[in-house]
């Protein structure tokens, strides 16, 4: 099968990495802009993924590769073979289904608009098929899934324009299913210990030790919870923690200048990451602008411009507090994610040093298997390390609230890998699970209770605090390795090569770099 863009012939080489891009439609038309599979969906009935496994269990290897490609594109055989084969997620996950249906990628500018509009336009003619396809294939959802899914596939309406009433329709069909799981389905949340290791492992191609990564997310939490109260004590030595945490919080633009004022804190990531040389690419046009209707259910988020497109401006979204809210309740959301001390550690996570200045390095990435696999352990690990990297190297350094922003960004992410390790192995209540987010990252009410939800859909959400943690520790494997030859800039350079690899095979950085 050849793949094409709408620029012309792209051609996967190995049949390995265009079997795997088949059972992974979205996130190569998303991740790897191979906008072949525009206006396709994936097959997810249990007939459809079971003929897509024969598939690539069938491939071979084409022209010989280098070992880290070969490496890469052999995880994600093993990857998605286990995600649908061993795991059988399609017939436990909405998820995978609500992003067969997701439109979100023709809003990006990497074709005419035209073009992108046929592209949407056949997409959604498919709604029903993908929706007949999701209820024949979801016959093994956990009650708490179905519920926490429930929001998401009711925004999947605001895609739809006025006349679409076939995927309407189908929209509608999913979302009763989904009620009907929300009532009836099994009462056991967690996928259990067992899956959720093979999860980890298979996607990150290593082995996984519950247990010793528990143990390492407990030890992280102290250490952040050390720093933060350094950073309050900086701010102002009498005050509780939490009347600092509060008073920083206040701190927040309106809804009418959120837009500005965040474009302020995305220049000044991005000249200070330029001016400091620690990733090795700064280019590339970067705008902000609020969050699509249809994508709101996230506060933020960067679309970058992906390997396999023309180049094209990339856009990190913001989204503002719900007009319809009563003000307390908008107050609060901009309270919440753009507060004076996240705000500039939102702008190093989701831009420059973080997934923008990740982006550009994938399009420069050697190799079909570089510029098309993403490991999400990687990829977010990455951005979460960078907010560490830049208070390490003096971004904001005058100003404890940066520190304190930082330590409350990682609080959070080590609870999410701490929750989604207990939760899983069912050893915490989903109601346990929430009073993790209370108590150790100053995440409460309806946050917390969101902050759960997300753990049951996404199991493998601890993946920001893991793959920093992982990035931490190759790091001084290549301190030592290197000796004297060690810089930052010379270790982010032979890690961004690679680009998005699973976090079992970085080593190849010390090698190669």
């Amino acid at each position: 099968m050849s793949i094409h863009s709408l620029t012309g012939p792209i051609q996967l080489h190995d049949a390995r990495l265009r079997a795997v891009c088949d059972l992974s439609v979205p996130a190569a038309r998303q991740d790897a802009g191979l906008h072949a599979y525009d206006g396709a969906i994936q097959d997810l009935s249990p007939g459809g993924v079971k003929a897509g496994l024969a598939a690539l269990a069938a491939t071979e290897s084409g022209a010989p590769l280098d070992d880290h490609d070969e490496a890469q594109i052999a995880a994600a055989v093993t990857a998605v073979a286990a995600r649908l084969g061993e795991l059988e997620l399609h017939r436990v996950n909405p998820v995978w289904h609500i992003g067969n249906l997701d439109l979100s990628v023709y809003d990006r500018e990497y074709a005419p608009a035209d073009v992108r509009q046929a592209a949407r336009d056949q997409h959604v003619q498919l709604w029903p098929d993908a929706v007949d396809a999701a209820i024949e294939s979801l016959d093994h959802m956990p009650r708490a899934v179905a519920q926490a899914a429930l929001p998401l596939a009711r925004g999947l309406a605001s895609f739809l324009a006025p006349g679409e009433d076939a995927a309407r329709r189908a929209q509608q069909r999913f979302v009763d299913h989904l009620e009907t799981s929300a009532q009836h389905g099994d009462p056991t949340p967690g996928m259990g210990a067992g899956a959720l290791q093979s999860l980890l492992a298979t996607s990150e191609a290593c082995e996984v030790d519950l247990e010793e990564l528990a143990t390492r997310a407990e030890a992280e939490d102290e250490r952040l919870a050390a720093l933060l109260e350094e950073a309050c004590r900086r701010l102002d030595p009498e005050a509780p923690i939490a009347v600092t945490v509060a008073a920083l919080r206040a701190l927040h633009p309106t809804a009418d200048v959120l837009v500005p004022t965040v474009k302020t804190m995305v220049r000044e990531a991005i000249t200070w990451t330029a001016e400091s040389g620690l990733v090795p690419y700064s280019d590339g046009e970067c705008e902000v602008a609020l969050m699509p209707e249809s994508q709101r259910w996230a506060a933020a988020g960067m679309f970058a411009a992906a390997p396999f497109e023309p180049d094209a401006p990339s856009r990190f979204y913001v989204t503002p507090p719900d007009p319809a809210l009563a003000a307390a309740d908008q107050d609060a959301w901009l309270a919440s994610y753009f507060n004076r001390a996240t705000l500039p550690v939102i702008a190093v996570h989701e831009v420059s040093p973080g997934h923008f200045a990740h982006s550009r390095a994938r399009r420069r990435a050697t190799g079909e298997a570089r510029r098309t696999l993403v490991s999400d352990g990687f990829n977010e690990g990455w951005a979460h390390y960078t907010e560490q990297l830049c208070l390490e190297e003096g971004f904001h350094a005058d100003d404890p609230a940066f520190a304190i922003g930082v330590a409350l960004d990682a609080l959070r992410r080590v609870a999410r890998l701490r929750c989604a390790l207990a939760l899983h192995a069912e050893e915490v209540s989903l109601d346990q699970a929430a009073d993790l987010f209370t108590r150790n990252a100053h995440v409460s009410g309806p946050a917390a209770r969101s902050e759960t939800r997300r753990g049951l859909l996404d199991p493998g959400y601890g993946r920001y605090t893991w793959g920093k943690l992982a990035i931490l520790d190759l790091r001084e494997r290549a301190r030592q390795s290197w000796g004297p030859r060690f810089t930052l800039t010379r270790f982010h350079r032979a890690l961004l090569d690679l680009g998005s690899p699973p976090l079992g095979l970085i080593d190849a950085a010390i090698e190669l770099g």
